[in-house]
């Protein structure tokens, strides 16, 4: 059973029928970071009134009040026994320890309800909902009584319990993979300081009620208490020195492959294809024509895999806030638009690149254009005046669309298969217009509507039949140019890129290790492939391509209007233009929108080669007579 301790605030008490009235406060985040909420709790009509959650002795019955937000309050009576033994001792001792402010704190023996805890950023637990099954009456020194770190160790010290491994939710030892951390004993040390302190308080009090001096044995008892506490107190500080040290020469942990990872946050993540839920909204809304009660009716089919789509596109009844679990809170998280984000950005050219720089949209960004002039200078000589040079540039915002035409039964569909075509022609189309957009040589700025592709005005130089010569001169452009060569990446097509995997030294070794028809690394260069490329090779440094995102794709759906047909149509339009009318032809249009601009700050930054064909070897490798390497026609 778990514990929560809170101090004792008692509004009344009845010496007559031994009854006390009073609050458990709702129990604070403590030092690991712990809360329970008070409105989640569920109990019974009467509980037990323990002592140290000392199940052997009870000493009362306690009736809980209804949860409020501020707390439980609590009655709690305990039985007045004639006949004498140990029981009447008991419930006597925790009594006379009640009305002499010796017991200042209470606790809570609870369970909680598994699917209502949740692990907090900071590694705590906060339970929603849990029951109760126990009321304990803990001690607590008075010059400590708001001390919860305090209350339960001095609940474990008198119950013979280890302390709880995270704020009470734990009573049982928890088994460690090896030695004790300087945390941990330094939690132990507190906890024997408590007890301790405890017990030299018990003492003090106990001689001052009866309003005499401490006997020999009392005093004997607390002198050893005292040295034992500051023997404890020198210890714990050579703990907390050594905590110091370890944290401050603390290096990260290799990963190895049966590593338990440690985590912040517990989720369940839906068994389905990335991209699937934002497909079935679209799908529902175009189902039911856009009606948005209609389709989270339409898509309650789907709650088993992708409950979001149908709470994504219910109308808010009533006021909510981001904390509200019910319904409220999921809307804030953008499940569905992260998950078409990431499912698009790796299947771009943008979503490869690593090391651009990114930038707010709208957003001057200062650069430096030209450095100081520096030489040598002569004793008792003047110096030279030098001088930086700087510039900035803005990033406005621009949007990139592209719209997919589908048929009404195969939206209707809800298999797999048929939402995986659906997201197949999405993820295909937006990913073929970015990089045309980002790489081809003729796509030239438009005031407020597109950028410039990054090799629109860049350097370029024709290929040769020589792939490494051809790669060694676009770097030699970097330096050449004071362009950093470290992080520079190239973009090329699949068969240039499946090309230079064929081919081998003349001992057979691959001429260019690490890179695929997918692309690779060769020698801290990165290779990206993307058929939009054609016979380019372009060779670019990321940290000198300012970009700019939204983060979000928008989507609409229409079946009213008539489209161009056409991958580029005809604007303005003309008599000659020919549309097509979705609703004649039982047709749905899907138009995805999403916010991104991108821009070459260094005129020297981009450079391609144009005509890039690549020749895989032609012969196999052999070996003649005198034992030398050649290729074979």
């Amino acid at each position: 059973m778990d514990r929560a301790y809170s101090v004792l605030t008692i509004k009344s008490i009845d010496p007559a029928t031994r009854r006390i009235r009073g609050i458990a406060t709702t129990p604070e985040t403590d030092r690991s970071g712990d809360v329970l909420e008070s409105l989640g709790a569920r109990f019974a009509p009467e509980i037990p009134l323990l002592l140290h959650h000392n199940k052997q002795t009870p000493v009362g019955v306690a009736r809980l009040q209804r949860p409020t937000a501020a707390g439980i309050e609590f009655e709690a009576e305990l039985p007045i026994i004639d006949e004498p033994g140990a029981v009447k001792d008991e419930v006597d001792r925790a009594w006379t320890s009640i009305l002499h402010k010796l017991i200042r704190g209470v606790s809570i023996g609870f369970k909680p309800a598994r699917e209502a805890v949740e692990v907090l950023k900071s590694g705590g637990l906060r339970v929603k909902a849990f029951e109760i099954f126990e009321l304990s009456l803990v001690t607590i020194p008075a010059h400590q009584s708001a001390t919860l770190a305090v209350v339960k160790s001095l609940d474990q010290a008198a119950s013979g319990l280890t302390p709880p491994g995270v704020s009470g939710l734990a009573t049982k030892p928890r088994p460690h993979m090896g030695k004790q951390t300087p945390g941990e004993h330094i939690q132990n040390l507190e906890n024997k300081r408590a007890a301790l302190a405890a017990r030299m308080t018990e003492i003090m009090e106990a001689g001052a009620a009866e309003g005499k001096t401490l006997e020999a044995d009392a005093a004997t008892e607390h002198d050893g208490l005292a040295d034992q506490v500051k023997s404890v107190d020198a210890d714990l500080q050579r703990w907390r020195d050594h905590e110091r040290l370890a944290i401050a020469t603390a290096a990260p942990v290799p990963a190895t492959p049966n590593m338990v990872k440690p985590f912040n946050r517990v989720s369940v993540t839906p068994n389905v294809p990335l991209g699937t839920a934002f497909i079935r909204k679209a799908c529902a809304l175009l189902v039911c024509q856009g009606n948005k009660h209609e389709a989270a009716e339409y898509a309650k089919r789907w709650d088993d895999s992708t409950p979001e789509v149908a709470l994504s596109l219910k109308a808010a009844v009533a006021p909510g806030t981001t904390t509200d679990a019910t319904w409220a809170q999921p809307l804030v998280n953008q499940t569905m638009v992260n998950d078409f984000i990431e499912l698009l950005r790796p299947a771009t050219v943008l979503g490869k690149i690593p090391g651009l720089r990114e930038v707010p949209f709208n957003c001057k960004v200062p650069m430096q254009t030209a450095g100081g002039a520096y030489g040598w200078v002569g004793e008792a000589k003047p110096k030279p005046l030098t001088k930086l040079a700087f510039s900035s540039d803005t990033l406005g915002v621009t949007k990139v669309a592209g719209i997919i035409v589908l048929t009404e039964e195969l939206v209707r569909l809800s298999n797999p298969s048929a939402e995986a075509l659906v997201r197949k022609d999405m993820v295909a189309g937006i990913a073929q217009f970015l990089d045309q957009q980002f790489l081809d040589p003729a796509v030239a700025a438009v005031a407020g509507i597109n950028p410039a592709s990054i090799t629109n005005g860049a350097p370029t130089a024709a290929a040769t039949a020589s792939p490494l010569a051809d790669i060694m001169g676009l770097i030699n452009h970097f330096a050449t140019n004071n362009i950093p060569v470290d992080g520079v990446t190239f973009v090329l097509s699949s068969a240039n890129a499946l090309a230079l995997s064929f081919r081998s030294n003349l001992d057979g070794s691959p001429e260019f290790p690490g890179i695929g028809i997918t692309g690779g690394n060769y020698r801290g260069l990165t290779f990206i492939t993307s058929n939009v490329a054609g016979t380019n090779v372009v060779a670019l440094q990321p940290a000198y391509i300012l970009y700019a995102d939204e983060g979000g794709v928008t989507i609409d759906a229409s079946r009213e209007a008539s489209l161009q047909m056409d991958s580029a149509p005809m604007s303005p339009a003309d008599a000659t233009t020919v549309y097509v009318s979705l609703f004649q032809n039982n047709l749905v249009a899907l138009r995805a929108e999403r916010f991104s601009n991108w821009k070459r700050v260094n005129a020297n930054a981009v450079k391609y080669l144009t005509a890039a064909a690549w020749p895989a070897p032609s012969g196999a490798v052999q070996v003649d007579e005198s034992g030398r390497a050649k290729r074979a026609s």
